[in-house]
C-alpha cells in the first residue's frame, strides 16, 4: 500500500514507490506496530540529503531489504524539515547512544516510540545484519531491549530538561563571547573550526553588531576575512550565486553541494550588513547575487521560497557544477577558456573528483579595471548558459514557514538599504503567503507545497522567525496589519510554548505528545526557537512601546547566557539580540510625505545602530504606534529618535539625526 503518495513532503514522495511498506509519522503507524507486536523503524532525512539518497538506493529500493522490513517491522519515514520536533527527539537519542548524529537517521523503537537503537547511515550489508539482529533480539531478549529503551528515554529527558542557571546577558558577557570567537577563529582560512566547515552566519551577525558597539577592529576583520574567503571559495556558486551547506574541507574549496534556503537567507543578512557598515564592494556584489539566487532559483509558482536544491544530479553529487580545463575551452574558446581556468582555479589535476574542479575565485574582480570586470561578466554568463544545459539538481519545493521568515527579514534588510523595488515586493509577497496560507485558525502551520498548507503544526522557530519577518515588513511598508499579525503570533507563543522558568519549549503545550518535549536553546544550522522568538520580541517591543515583550526577551536570554559564556559559537543569534538590547534598541520614526526616498529615512536605515527599528510615514497612520502623536514640525519631514522608550528632541536635518544615532 502506497501511503506516501499524497504527502506534501518531496522527501516522502521520493520514497513512495519503494518496496518498503512505508507509513508516514502517525498514531496509526504505532498502533499497527502494537497490533502486530513488532518494533518500529523510524527513518529520518530530507530531500536534498546526499547520504539519504545513497541509503535509499542501496537499501530501501532493494526488494530483499523491503521484504525483511515489511515482515518484521513497521517502517515510518519522516521528513526532518516537516517534523523538526520528531527529528529533535530522536537526534538527541542518537547522540546519546552514539556520540554523534546526522542524516539519514536510523532509529529502532518499541511500538510506543521508545528508541532502543539509533544510528545514521548504514551500508546495505550492515543494515541487513542490524535488522536481522534486532528481529532476533525482539523475539528472544525483549526485556533487555525494552530496558535499554527506557534508559535512553531517561537520558534524553535529562538532555532536554528545562530550567537551570540564569544570568543577565551583559556587555561584559558579550565581549567575552566575541573574545572566545576570536580565539577559535581560523586566521588562515577564515571561519571557525576545521573540516567540515559550515558558514558561521549567526556568529558573523553577532560580530557585526559587536563591532558597531565597540569599534573592535579585530572583530570586523574576522567578519571581513571570513566573508571574503567564503565568497571566493567553492562553497559559493561563482556562476549563479548562492551558498552550499558546507565545505567538506577546512578551506571552503569543495562543498557539500546542497543549497539550503536558511543558509542563504542568513548569509544575505551578513553580506548586506557588512556592506552597509563598510561599503565593501565584494559584500555588495555577494548580497545582490544571493538575493537574486533566493528569488530566481528558490521562488515557487504558488508563492514562497523552496527549501533547498539537492546535492545530487541524477544520483551524482556535484555533477552540475564541476569543470575541467577542456570543458572551459570548449564552452568559451581557447583564450577565454584559459583565462577562466586561471580565474576560477580549474587545473588538470582538479580540486574535486575525476580531474574536475569546483569553481572558486582565485583573482579579485570587485576592484579591477572596467575591462577586466566586463570580461568576467561575459565569461561568467557564457559558462552559466552552458551549465544550464546540463542536467540540474532536483529541488525540494516545500515552503517552510521559519525559513521563509528568515528570508523575508533578509530581503527586507537588503531592499531597505538598496531601494530595490523588486526585492521589496518579493519580501511582501512571501510574507503574504505566510500570513494567508500558513496561519490557520490563529495558529501557524509548518509547511505548504503547491499552494496547499500541510498538517504539521508550527514549532517555536516558526513563530519566532515569522513574527520577526512581519515586524520587518511593517517597517518596510508602514502598514499596521503586519505588526498586528506579529503580535498575535507572539501572544500564541507566550501562551503555549513557555516553560514557566523563563525559557521555551520547541513544541506547543497542545501539540502531539512525543516521548519527551524538546527544548533546545542552542543555535545550530538555524536559530533556535528561543533565539528566533527573542529576536521577534525585541523588535515588536521597540515597534509598539510595550515593555512586557522586552522583559520576556530579557528573561529568556538570561536562560541562555551560560551557553553564550561557554559555547559562543552555538549562541550567535541569541548574542545578536543581546547586542540589540544593549543598544536600546533605537526606535526611529520618520514623519514624512515621502516614505520611500526621504533623506532622513535613507540616513536612518544606512546608519541604524544594532537592532534599531525604523518606520516612516504620515502622522498617526493606523496600526503604526511609532507614528502616533508625532506631527510634521515646521511643515517639513521630522525624525523622532528614542532609545529604550526615552526620546530625544525631534530633528529635521540628516546631520542632527546622525548625531542622535551615533
Amino acid at each position: 500500500m502506497n501511503r506516501l503518495a499524497s504527502a506534501t513532503s518531496p522527501y516522502l514522495l521520493q520514497h513512495a514507490e519503494n518496496p518498503v511498506d512505508w507509513w508516514p509519522w502517525s498514531e496509526e503507524a504505532f498502533a499497527e506496530a502494537k497490533r502486530r507486536d513488532v518494533p518500529v523503524l523510524i527513518s529520518v532525512g530530507y530531500a536534498a540529503c546526499h547520504w539519504c539518497h545513497v541509503m535509499a538506493h542501496e537499501s530501501f529500493e532493494d526488494p530483499a531489504v523491503g521484504g525483511l522490513l515489511n515482515d518484521n517491522f513497521v517502517s515510518i519515514k519522516v521528513d526532518r524539515e516537516e517534523r523538526p520536533d520528531v527529528d529533535a527527539v530522536y537526534m538527541t537519542a542518537t547522540q546519546a547512544m552514539t556520540g554523534q548524529g546526522g542524516w539519514p537517521m536510523t532509529v529502532l523503537a518499541a511500538p510506543d516510540g521508545t528508541p532502543f537503537f539509533c544510528g545514521t547511515y548504514f551500508p546495505r550489508a550492515n543494515f541487513v545484519r542490524l535488522l536481522e539482529s534486532v528481529t532476533t533480539a525482539w523475539r528472544d531478549q525483549r526485556e533487555a531491549v525494552l530496558q535499554q529503551g527506557a534508559a535512553v528515554v531517561e537520558a534524553i529527558g535529562g538532555a532536554q530538561a528545562v530550567g537551570g542557571p540564569t544570568a543577565p546577558l551583559t556587555a561584559e558577557l558579550l565581549d567575552a563571547a566575541a573574545e572566545q570567537l576570536a580565539r577559535e577563529y581560523d586566521s588562515v582560512n577564515g571561519g571557525f573550526g576545521g573540516a567540515p566547515k559550515f558558514p558561521p552566519h549567526m556568529n558573523l551577525l553577532f560580530q557585526l553588531r559587536h563591532y558597531q558597539r565597540t569599534g573592535s577592529v579585530r572583530t570586523l576583520e574576522i567578519v571581513r576575512h571570513t566573508a571574503e574567503a567564503m565568497a571566493r571559495g567553492g562553497i559559493y556558486d561563482q556562476l549563479a550565486g548562492g551558498f552550499a551547506r558546507y565545505s567538506v574541507d577546512g578551506h571552503w574549496t569543495v562543498p557539500h553541494f546542497e543549497k539550503m534556503l536558511y543558509d542563504n537567507a542568513l548569509l544575505l543578512r551578513v553580506y548586506t550588513q557588512l556592506w552597509r557598515l563598510t561599503g565593501d564592494r565584494m559584500a555588495e556584489r555577494i548580497a545582490a547575487e544571493t538575493a537574486g539566487f533566493l528569488l530566481d532559483d528558490l521562488g515557487t509558482a504558488a508563492g514562497g521560497l523552496a527549501s533547498a536544491l539537492d546535492a545530487d544530479t541524477e544520483g551524482v553529487e556535484g555533477a552540475t557544477y564541476a569543470w575541467t580545463p577542456a570543458q572551459l575551452v570548449e564552452a568559451l574558446g581557447t583564450d577565454d577558456g584559459q583565462w577562466a581556468a586561471d580565474l576560477f582555479a580549474v587545473t588538470p589535476a582538479g580540486s574535486f573528483e575525476h580531474g574536475t574542479s569546483v569553481l572558486r575565485l582565485a583573482r579579485d574582480i570587485d576592484d579591477v579595471d572596467p575591462e577586466v570586470a566586463a570580461r568576467w561578466r561575459r565569461v561568467r554568463g557564457a559558462l552559466r548558459a552552458v551549465r544550464d544545459l546540463r542536467p540540474q539538481p532536483s529541488r525540494d519545493d516545500k515552503v517552510v514557514a521559519a525559513w521563509n521568515g528568515l528570508a523575508v527579514t533578509a530581503l527586507v534588510e537588503y531592499a531597505t538599504l538598496t531601494g530595490d523595488a523588486v526585492t521589496a515586493g518579493a519580501a511582501r509577497d512571501i510574507a503574504g503567503v505566510l500570513a494567508e496560507r500558513h496561519i490557520v485558525d490563529g495558529r501557524l502551520r509548518r509547511v505548504s507545497r503547491d499552494g496547499k498548507v500541510g498538517e504539521p503544526a508550527g514549532v517555536l522557530e516558526d513563530y519566532g522567525a515569522v513574527a520577526e519577518a512581519f515586524c520587518a515588513v511593517h517597517q518596510l511598508t508602514g502598514e499596521g496589519r503586519w505588526l498586528t499579525l506579529a503580535g498575535e503570533l507572539l501572544d500564541v507563543a507566550l501562551a503555549h510554548f513557555a516553560t514557566g522558568s523563563g525559557g521555551f519549549y520547541d513544541t506547543a503545550d497542545d501539540a502531539e505528545k512525543l516521548i519527551t518535549r524538546p527544548a533546545d536553546p542552542t543555535d545550530n544550522a538555524t536559530p533556535s526557537g528561543l533565539s528566533a522568538l527573542v529576536a521577534a520580541l525585541v523588535a515588536y517591543s521597540a515597534l509598539t512601546g510595550e515593555p512586557r515583550y522586552r522583559e520576556v526577551a530579557e528573561t529568556a536570554l538570561a536562560t541562555v547566557a551560560p551557553i553564550v559564556a561557554r559555547h559562543a559559537r552555538f549562541a550567535g543569534y541569541a548574542a545578536t539580540s543581546g547586542e540589540a538590547l544593549l543598544s536600546g534598541p533605537y526606535e526611529v520614526a520618520i514623519v514624512t510625505t515621502d516614505p520611500v526616498g526621504d533623506p532622513l529615512l535613507l540616513a536612518a536605515r544606512r546608519h541604524a545602530p544594532p537592532g534599531a527599528v525604523v518606520v516612516a510615514g504620515a502622522p498617526d497612520q493606523p496600526g503604526v504606534p511609532l507614528l502616533a502623536d508625532r506631527p510634521l514640525l515646521a511643515g517639513g519631514s521630522t525624525a523622532y529618535v528614542c532609545r529604550g522608550f526615552v526620546c530625544d528632541r525631534p530633528v529635521h536635518t540628516v546631520d542632527d539625526l546622525l548625531a542622535q544615532l551615533a
